[in-house]
């Protein structure tokens, strides 16, 4: 997602960026380590409910040891924190780097409590997706903004803020998805997620009408900002909004688990091609100009 914002967007802008490529490459490098370790200590923290969920999917304790696990956490968190740490002094931000600290931290909050709250868990990681997004206007577009170029590189952050939204809205309705199709093993845990505390179907009616939520937001955005660009009109049309309505049928009477994580891919595939209509619409304004 990062490198298709930068060589997909960005780079056909005709800007100058604060990242070189190979620092640009760093910055994707620590996402992907505190990523890596946020997904290591949920694994296991989280084992007894894998076992009960996905027991096919279990790693810590099975592949590896629980040590080497913790091991493995530590060590892609104090790259992925370092790696930001060098990157906001290359940028001449040093106090930028208490973001990275903080989505590590968030991160590991999250697989060792949140994840067991109601609703909370699953804002933060759809937080935390959107935030991801975010960065990349944070190291690669504030450092180099001045008075002259300040509204152009507004509009632009602006554009990566509509993206952070939409991975926000749709990655929170797959965190939803997943604690549905987990419920099971997650109630046995002693979680206190949606589906535990609402029961299944009035879940499922909940997300039925927050799906109505993005669909609404990109047919009003694609109307106010993309109508007269027709090839992207038609691509977000029919590869982000149909196969969401889609969703929104299917979701008001699935029950089963099987359904539930095949809804989740689903999902996975609507973020998909969302954050790959920005190269479409790219290409498409500059043949269009």
């Amino acid at each position: 997602m990062q490198l298709i914002f930068r060589y997909g967007f960005l780079e056909l802008q005709n800007i100058p960026l604060a990242l070189s490529d190979f620092h640009y490459l760093l910055m994707v490098f620590s996402t992907i380590c505190i990523a890596a370790g946020g997904y290591i200590i949920n694994n296991i923290l989280d084992v007894e409910s894998d076992e009960e969920n996905k027991p096919q999917d279990v790693i810590v304790g099975k592949t590896i040891s629980e040590t080497k696990a913790y091991n493995l956490y530590i060590a892609f968190t104090i790259m992925g924190v370092l790696s930001g740490f060098y990157l906001s002094n290359v940028i001449g931000k040093p106090s930028f780097s208490a973001l990275f600290i903080i989505i590590a931290a968030t991160l590991y909050q999250y697989a060792a409590q949140w994840k067991q709250s109601l609703l909370i868990g699953n804002f933060i990681v759809a937080l935390l997706a959107s935030v991801s997004i975010l960065i990349i206007g944070i190291f690669d577009l504030y450092p180099i903004t001045t008075i002259n170029n300040r509204a152009l590189l507004a509009l632009i952050f602006q554009i990566l803020i509509d993206f952070a939204v939409f991975a926000f809205m749709i990655n929170f309705l797959r965190e939803i998805i997943k604690d549905l199709e987990d419920s099971e093993g997650d109630a046995s845990q002693g979680m206190q997620t949606l589906p535990i505390v609402l029961g299944i179907n009035r879940t499922s009616k909940l997300v039925f009408g927050l799906s109505f939520i993005p669909i609404l937001t990109l047919l009003f955005y694609i109307y106010n900002n993309l109508f007269q660009l027709q090839f992207a009109t038609l691509y977000l049309l029919i590869l982000v909004v149909a196969p969401l309505l889609f969703f929104t049928v299917k979701i008001w009477n699935t029950r089963t688990k099987k359904d539930f994580h095949s809804l989740s891919l689903l999902l996975k595939w609507i973020l998909f091609f969302g954050i790959i209509s920005i190269i479409v619409i790219s290409l498409n304004m500059k043949y269009n100009a």
